[in-house]
């Protein structure tokens, strides 16, 4: 299997969006969109819903950024910054739907900076920490294949303002999978060293993969998109070893907290502040 072909074949379905590296749209994907809860949908679970989402945006966007300034090259770090800058652009949606959802008017900010870690619901991959390129490679790679193939089902979702996010999301998602997948077949299929280090990090994920399915059925699709990368690679598909607890339960690693401390020590040290 060449890596056209591996590039090709994940392109297909987004081909408007296959090099869409900056972000969507600068239009806003709620324009004209309804903002009312339809009848018929929990407006609990959909907040909790948004919420986690958002979370899991939230906390990979700031893994993201630790990479600029030290990528492998300059272009790399501007492609991971304005990766990390589309979730954030999802997140701050997720949480102000979250906020409309649950009727407390709270805000993105609110959700963001003003809670603590066992608040967060985010998934546990996206918070360990980022280590060598090619496990940021290999996270993003999963992470973004299972995002996608969520946000894809999302996109139908019958409260309008949800899908409408999803919708916007999908292409998004789809540079960020295929940005992660070229560069998983580069390193996989590069020198000794490279390819070492790629295989390690499989390992290193494997621990957290289940609990992405647990999350959402959305396996097959993933499962797909990593037997085809990780073939062309030359690697080996991670064996799962699931992890006891959920991060969807409040349930994280010790790695969450320093993380948020250092999102969130502007904001706490001034609350009142605007800019």
């Amino acid at each position: 299997m060449s890596d056209d072909h591996v590039y090709l074949t994940l392109a297909e379905g987004h081909e408007d969006d296959a090099r869409w590296a900056y972000g969507t749209g600068f239009e806003d994907p709620l324009h004209g969109v309804d903002t009312t809860v339809p009848e018929g949908i929990d407006a609990g679970e959909l907040a909790a819903l948004c919420v986690a989402l958002a979370d899991d945006a939230l906390v990979s966007a700031q893994r993201l950024a630790e990479w600029i300034t030290r990528a492998p090259e300059l272009e790399e770090e501007v492609a991971l910054a304005n990766i990390g800058l589309d979730l954030l652009g999802q997140a701050r949606l997720l949480y102000s739907r979250a906020g409309q959802a649950d009727g407390s008017g709270r805000d993105e900010d609110a959700y963001a900076y003003f809670r603590d870690a066992g608040d967060f619901r985010n998934v546990r991959l996206a918070e360990v920490p980022g280590g060598d390129f090619a496990f940021s490679i290999v996270r993003l790679l999963l992470l973004s294949s299972w995002r996608l193939a969520h946000f894809e089902r999302l996109a139908a979702h019958p409260d309008p303002v949800l899908a409408a996010i999803a919708a916007k999301g999908v292409k998004e998602l789809a540079y960020h999978r295929q940005y992660a997948a070229e560069w998983a077949v580069r390193l996989g299929d590069g020198t000794d060293e490279s390819h070492r280090r790629t295989r390690r990090a499989l390992e290193q994920v494997a621990p957290y993969v289940g609990e992405l399915f647990t999350a959402y059925d959305v396996r097959d699709e993933v499962v797909a998109v990593l037997r085809q990368v990780t073939a062309a690679a030359g690697l080996p598909m991670p064996v799962y070893r699931p992890l006891p607890g959920s991060g969807r339960d409040g349930e994280h690693t010790e790695h969450l907290a320093p993380l948020l401390a250092e999102l969130q020590g502007v904001a706490r040290a001034h609350p009142e502040a605007t800019w």
